[in-house]
């Protein structure tokens, strides 16, 4: 693959979790965010992305709502436990992307706010339709994701050099 074609990224937040006496990296789901990271799932499914590499936060809620979605994929990519992505700022999200090698396509990333929706918000130059408008609008609430797509290689990746082509949240 050339480092000149079109890549995919898709920065996916965790679902609800549930506030139980554990530290926060332990916390589980809630009911609720068991049901939303299926649904997510599916509607991931229904994008026809083939992810080549997923990058999922090590805390168990990332880890449970990755399970859940993945579930719902006709394909399962590989998938990279990155202690990196938990609390993570936006900078070191784009970090641990640019090491990505450059034979992966589609990636998707499964973390936290606010790193999630403030790396989305950096790298987006441009957008489609309404897809920025809507995420302005929502926020990133629990199980939400954002498509984006750049050219070039994962190390180019930088500020303002994706296009924000899809959004969804679960009340979509």
């Amino acid at each position: 693959m050339s480092v000149a074609e079109s890549r995919r990224i898709v920065f996916f937040r965790h679902a609800k979790a549930d506030w139980p006496q554990v530290t926060d990296h332990e916390r589980p789901l809630a009911d609720r965010g068991r049901t939303e990271a299926a649904v997510a799932g599916r509607k991931l499914a229904d994008s026809g992305i083939a992810f080549d590499l997923a990058l999922c936060s090590t805390s168990v809620r990332t880890r449970e709502t990755w399970k859940l979605a993945v579930h719902e994929l006709a394909h399962r990519p590989k998938t990279v436990y990155e202690e990196r992505v938990y609390d993570a700022s936006p900078g070191e999200l784009i970090a641990v992307l640019n090491e990505v090698p450059d034979d992966a396509q589609d990636v998707i990333l499964i973390g936290h706010n606010p790193g999630v929706h403030a790396v989305t918000e950096i790298l987006t130059g441009s957008s489609e339709d309404d897809a920025r408008d809507h995420m302005n609008r929502r926020g990133f609430p629990t199980a939400a994701f954002a498509v984006m797509t750049f050219e070039g290689s994962w190390k180019s990746l930088e500020p303002g050099a994706a296009t924000l082509v899809d959004y969804w949240a679960p009340s979509d």
